[in-house]
């Protein structure tokens, strides 16, 4: 007597088992390759997204160290430009002084009958303010 269980009353018993295992194998095949995929697409995309990011980052810091250089480069012109406009004062001062000093020497030197200290000690001004006047205009020309 046979039983519905035994494999010897049911011939096809073999043949159902076996493609049973092989759709298993398959099923298990397909959703690994389908993990896979999702897993490598996320990867992927997470690096496009990370090489998006920093290129954003490199493109503002680079906007914003131009500004900054931007505004460094406008106060560096503003301060050269006040530094040239109070020495072109000074020297032009300084100039006019020498010239009253010369004059002064000029007058004094025809009026003396003989050598005096005053004389000197106009001579000797006159020589310190020659002096600064050639110092201002050195750093004006090391300013241009």
């Amino acid at each position: 007597m046979n039983t519905p269980m035994e494999p010897a009353a049911r011939p096809n018993a073999v043949r159902a088992g076996a493609p049973g295992r092989k759709r298993k194998r398959r099923t298990y095949l397909v959703l690994f390759l389908f993990w896979l995929l999702l897993a490598g697409g996320g990867a992927f995309g997470a690096k496009l997204y990370t090489d998006h990011l920093r290129q954003q980052i490199a493109a503002d810091i680079a906007a914003q160290t131009d500004a900054r250089l931007t505004q460094v480069q406008q106060e560096y012109e503003g301060q050269i430009a006040g530094l040239r406009e109070s020495l072109g004062s000074d020297i032009a001062k300084l100039q006019a002084k020498i010239d009253s000093v010369n004059e002064l020497l000029a007058f004094t030197k025809d009026s003396a009958s003989s050598k005096t200290d005053n004389s000197n000690q106009l001579y000797t001004q006159l020589s310190e303010l020659q002096k600064k006047l050639e110092a201002l205009q050195k750093q004006l020309d090391a300013l241009q």
